[in-house]
């Protein structure tokens, strides 16, 4: 039995609800990984661009200069956030749709126990292991996008406050 048909028979013991975790992780990750390449190598372009923009003024010191400053600052910070806030999402959503799955398992359990009176442990087993495949399967989704998306805010953070850092207005 190969790796595919392994996870085949997974994703078929925890329903469709486990489909749909699965792209949400999928989508989730994709996003991640597009921040983390954003940073390792178009960050470095856009943040010189801002830079380059702001050394080449003659005077930093007016009202004008300091809000094509703010300007510079919210559009870079508009760059550096871009996905953060729909990967937190996708986070926040990993566990809920555990649930679905949870209600949805349980759902056949009792379907089971109304159909045979309740004495029948085998065929409720069926249910019970399609309620806690999504949950762990949710659980463990979120937790691996809450470690990145804490790592990628922890690099957004720090490079708002260093691109702030390099826009002096004293020379």
């Amino acid at each position: 039995m190969g790796i595919f048909e392994i996870i085949l028979a997974f994703m078929e013991k925890g329903g469709d609800v486990l489909w749909l975790i699965a792209i949400l992780v999928l989508f989730m990750w994709t996003l991640i990984f597009e921040r983390a390449w954003y940073f390792a190598s178009v960050w470095k372009q856009d943040r010189a661009a801002v830079l380059a923009n702001w050394e080449g003024r003659d005077e930093r010191k007016s009202w004008n200069a300091k809000k094509i400053r703010e300007r510079l600052l919210s559009e870079s910070r508009e760059l550096i956030n871009d996905n953060m806030n729909v990967i937190a999402t996708c986070v926040a959503l990993c566990p809920l749709l555990g649930l679905l799955g949870t209600v949805t398992g349980m759902i056949e359990v009792f379907n089971v126990m109304a159909v045979t009176g309740g004495g029948d442990a085998k065929s409720m087993a069926g249910g019970v292991e399609r309620s806690t495949i999504p949950t762990m399967a949710g659980m463990v989704a979120a937790l691996s996008g809450l470690f990145a998306n804490t790592y990628l805010q922890r690099i957004t953070n720090r490079e708002q406050q260093l691109l702030t850092d390099q826009l002096t207005s004293d020379h």
